[in-house]
């Protein structure tokens, strides 16, 4: 008989469940960033025990084999030292005739719209080792940025 003709089950139809998929490259994090992953494994283990619907317990330990397998591979980089642009800084920098402001910062802990970017995002990799008043080629355009200074946040205090 044609296969068009068979009954199959109902899970053959489903969309398959993939791995969230782990950024490439080394996972550094500031002090910040291991916080909160510790944070996020501690509250999707304090849910697991009330689910009880099979798809959602699914999808809870999906989440929660990521965010052990980024606590596990976690790497803690030392505070910068705030002479060049480096992992955990903050850089005002004039890009495009606008003055604008970024914290570089690991993979997990990125949020464009709060002003973080990964250390892995062209726009932070363009600006690596630079310091206050130099000029950056970005985007294929010479001398594009123009590195206006460089802090750093003092480091959260730990547990």
């Amino acid at each position: 008989m044609s296969v068009a003709f068979r009954r199959e089950g109902d899970e053959e139809h489903l969309e398959p469940a993939f791995e969230l998929p782990i950024p490439p490259g080394p996972n550094r994090v500031t002090v910040a960033g291991l916080a909160a992953i510790r944070a996020k494994v501690t509250e999707l283990e304090s849910r697991l025990p009330a689910l009880t619907d099979e798809p959602a317990i699914k999808a809870l330990r999906r989440d929660l084999r990521y965010w052990n397998t980024r606590l596990s591979t976690a790497e803690l980089m030392p505070l910068p030292g705030g002479e060049t642009v480096e992992f955990g800084c903050t850089v005002d920098f004039r890009l495009n005739g606008q003055d604008r402001r970024i914290t570089i910062v690991g993979d997990d802990e990125a949020d464009p719209n709060a002003g973080k970017i990964a250390y892995s995002a062209p726009l932070a990799r363009a600006m690596m080792h630079a310091g206050p008043g130099e000029l950056v080629d970005f985007a294929g355009k010479s001398d594009a940025i123009e590195i206006a200074s460089i802090s750093v946040e003092p480091a959260p205090p730990t547990d």
